[in-house]
């Protein structure tokens, strides 16, 4: 056991409040994505927005303007793709920037699209160099040059491609080149929703999953869910478990709280890694500033693990703060572990009397 009354979480623990998919939860999205921008739940200035893009887009007889799309992970993005490509009636071509490793991967793509075609890049940031400047020129000028030989025997072959929109998703907008951003004539940054939000969200889900879920139960989901809803349909398909097997099937507020008791989230959607981190920060180092680095070893996680996974929750519900200096709790971090945060430090004594002959 830790001195901070925290035991370290074990290296890669599966966390059911984790908002990258796991293969279960892309095996299972397939089936509770809304198909169209009626459907589309939160997101209102997006949707709104979107819907004009693509109307407008119908009514010329063209293809869309290119689209980005940036936020954190499980909100929404690769629905939001799918809903683009069903609206339109075109086909929808799916792959990820880590998979373009070469540029010849990239043409191979566009090479073979048809007219109107949607291809959507998830983690668009990670496209290789090489590749990510063949883009520029079939997004402007849908058009890529092939390079066919070695040395200087080496000859470009400019190939007409087939006018298509490209969707784009990112989690690091930051990443992406200036080039690559301004050849997007529509960006949309997705927001976390609202409890209300996923309570909607959660309840479409149940009828499509046939869980008998009653409203306090998918309140009581949704305020756990942490703004997210990929986080919202796995609650709701643990607490259906628990339900199932020590219940009598029927998800209330009751059987939500002693299921996601089990899974040790909390009433704000904390999990034991939030935590851990949350306590090793006020305990072990005072409230900070810490390095991430180190406070990453004091918990026995990976810095990227800590900085990706519960940093950004943990700075939106604030309870950490991220300064020059390093990470530092915040007076309601204290109040959350029960503590009373320390007093800030007095002025030296100089500065007081400089201050009295100012003043005075």
């Amino acid at each position: 056991m830790r001195g901070d009354g925290e035991e370290p979480a074990a290296p890669g623990e599966e966390r059911v409040v984790s908002a990258i998919a796991d293969a279960d939860d892309r095996v299972i999205e397939g089936a509770l994505r809304p198909k169209r921008l009626s459907e589309l739940v939160g997101q209102n200035r997006v949707r709104e927005q979107l819907s004009l893009v693509l109307e407008g887009a119908l009514r010329r007889g063209r293809p869309p303007d290119h689209v980005l799309m940036s936020g954190p992970p499980g909100l929404g993005k690769t629905t939001i793709a799918m809903i683009i490509a069903a609206e339109l009636g075109a086909p929808l071509r799916i792959t990820s920037g880590p998979a373009i490793e070469r540029a010849g991967d990239l043409a191979a793509v566009l090479s073979t699209l048809s007219e109107g075609e949607v291809v959507f890049i998830d983690e668009i940031h990670r496209v290789a160099r090489p590749a990510e400047e063949m883009l520029y020129l079939a997004m402007e000028d849908f058009r890529v040059d092939v390079v066919v030989g070695k040395g200087p025997g080496a000859t470009t072959i400019p190939l007409e491609i087939a006018p298509f929109t490209l969707v784009g998703a990112t989690t690091r907008a930051g990443l992406l080149p200036a080039p690559l951003r301004d050849r997007f004539g529509f960006t949309a940054h997705l927001d976390f929703y609202e409890p209300e939000e996923l309570g909607v969200i959660v309840r479409r889900s149940a009828g499509l999953l046939g869980v008998a879920l009653r409203d306090d139960g998918a309140d009581e989901i949704a305020g756990r869910s942490r703004g997210t809803p990929r986080i919202a349909n796995r609650l709701l398909r643990r607490v259906r478990d628990y339900a199932e097997v020590r219940a009598d099937g029927v998800v209330d507020r009751d059987v939500a709280c002693a299921a996601l008791e089990l899974y040790e989230v909390d009433d704000t959607g904390m999990d034991r890694l939030d935590r851990v981190v949350l306590s090793a920060l006020v305990r072990r180092f005072g409230g900070g500033p810490v390095g991430l680095s180190t406070l990453a070893v004091a918990v026995g996680e990976e810095a990227e693990t800590v900085e990706v996974v519960v940093e950004p929750f943990l700075v939106r519900a604030g309870l950490m703060a991220r300064t020059p200096r390093g990470r530092v709790a915040t007076p309601a971090a204290w109040e959350r572990l029960g503590l009373a945060a320390p007093a800030a430090p007095a002025a030296p004594a100089s500065n007081q009397a400089s201050s009295a002959t100012l003043f005075g």
